[in-house]
């Protein structure tokens, strides 16, 4: 699907960004792994999130979709039943990557995790590793891509620390201690999202976190009732950098989470002088079972170019193609290093960022770990291709708002994997 965004006079009015995308998959799947019926409240509707749910069927959860919620009625810790074929992770690589910790210690049990052609992609490697070394049997494709197979056995403790910060691998060994002989230590070189840890402690898990290090001990049980998903800060940011870069433009955003490792666009956006007020979280050392939640109000005004460096990146990285967009109408120069792992994304999100806006008269160069943006002269417009990424699609949208002539966003239709009604949000806003 095809389509044209105008250039707009000014966006206003208010609006609720989806669920939170991240908080939904690993509150499904912690579901399928509870030995009594939980609750999601507020539940992401998307192509992402609904692999997700069809994978906890298929391992043995009962699944009970209502309007707004969703009961998962798991199978316990370690009776995941055979799923008789492989399961379709989609184009859901959070799934890839989290589902193989708890597969990893279902003893006898084997099982492939394939998906789409984006899905097959996506490297594993990074997950395959410590589940190695606790004692699974993990598969891949040329040793590092999908299809991934999965055989559980008995796992032991470790401590790993991850070459690189990574919220997915992380999780994915912290799931996998829960069934390890011991107690589990995963340390990263900066901070990642917490959203795993945040549930496990919900669900009554002993798991202390310590600098940039976590540690889980194994469990008998999750005891977890009820799950509140709020809205996502990745969908809403998308929402917030139109606000800020078409003039005149006022929003409020209703009911976003504000995480502290989810914000770190918003802070970002203040070093850039965007007009963005909220209650957001502020880092703390202390592990919480809570996910707090505010709302945002966002008003346009003049942008100044940054310096987005490495250890930003983990607490940015799916909006980081928001911060080359914002670029080019800031002054000055915004440069982004330290940002490799964009490059393994749904797409080369590097490359299709800096080919995209280029096309849209950007001046934007490609480095290895990032991009340097030169900015002041915002976007003539033109055509973008979403290349199946549903973050550059949405990118394209917000572009087209905000430049000069319009621009054709090829496959915008990607935008529903997580954010299904964004073009319908979008012309809300425009009224």
């Amino acid at each position: 699907m095809n389509v044209r965004f105008g250039p707009a006079d000014k966006l206003t009015g208010e609006l609720t960004p989806p669920s939170d995308k991240s908080i939904s998959h690993r509150a499904a799947l912690l579901g399928a792994m509870a030995p009594e019926p939980v609750r999601i409240e507020n539940y992401l509707r998307a192509a992402d999130t609904d692999s997700t749910l069809r994978a906890a069927s298929a391992l043995g959860a009962l699944v009970e979709r209502r309007e707004r919620d969703v009961l998962v009625r798991g199978t316990g810790l370690r009776e995941a039943r055979d799923p008789g074929g492989a399961i379709d992770v989609g184009n859901a690589g959070t799934l890839l990557r989290l589902l193989p910790g708890w597969l990893a210690g279902q003893e006898g049990l084997e099982v492939t995790l394939d998906g789409d052609s984006s899905i097959r992609g996506r490297p594993v490697d990074r997950v395959a590793e410590p589940l190695r070394q606790m004692g699974a049997d993990v598969q891949a494709r040329e040793g590092r891509f999908p299809p991934v197979v999965v055989r559980g056995g008995r796992l032991r403790a470790i401590s790993y620390e991850l070459p690189v910060a990574s919220a997915q691998v992380k999780s994915c060994v912290l799931l996998a201690a829960l069934l390890a002989d011991g107690a589990t230590t995963v340390g990263e070189p900066a901070r990642s999202r917490d959203h795993t840890e945040r549930l496990l402690l919900s669900a009554g898990v002993k798991i202390r976190r310590f600098g940039h290090h976590v540690t889980v001990t194994n469990a008998d049980e999750l005891t977890l009732e009820r799950v509140r998903v709020p809205g996502d800060p990745s969908s809403a940011a998308f929402l917030v950098a139109a606000g800020l870069i078409v003039p005149g433009s006022r929003l409020l955003i209703r009911d976003m989470g504000v995480n502290w490792t989810r914000c770190g666009f918003f802070r970002i956006l203040a070093r850039m002088g965007g007009i963005v007020v909220g209650g957001f979280e502020e880092e703390s050392g202390e592990l919480r079972g809570e996910e707090p939640v505010s709302d945002l109000d966002v008003a346009a005004g003049p942008l100044e170019g940054t310096v987005v460096e490495g250890e930003e990146v983990p607490l940015a990285i799916d909006e980081l193609p928001l911060v080359a967009l914002l670029g080019c109408f800031a002054e000055g120069e915004t440069v982004v290093r330290g940002a490799q792992e964009l490059r393994v994304k749904e797409s080369d999100r590097i490359a299709a960022v800096v080919e995209g806006l280029s096309a849209l008269g950007a001046e934007i160069e490609a480095t290895d770990d990032g991009f340097h943006v030169r900015g002041g002269g915002g976007l003539r417009g033109g055509v973008l291709d979403a290349r199946g990424d549903h973050r550059l699609a949405m990118l394209g949208a917000v572009a087209g708002l905000a430049s000069r002539e319009g621009v054709e966003v090829l496959g915008m239709d990607a935008a529903a994997v997580s954010y299904p009604g964004f073009v319908a949000d979008l012309e809300a806003l425009c009224r």
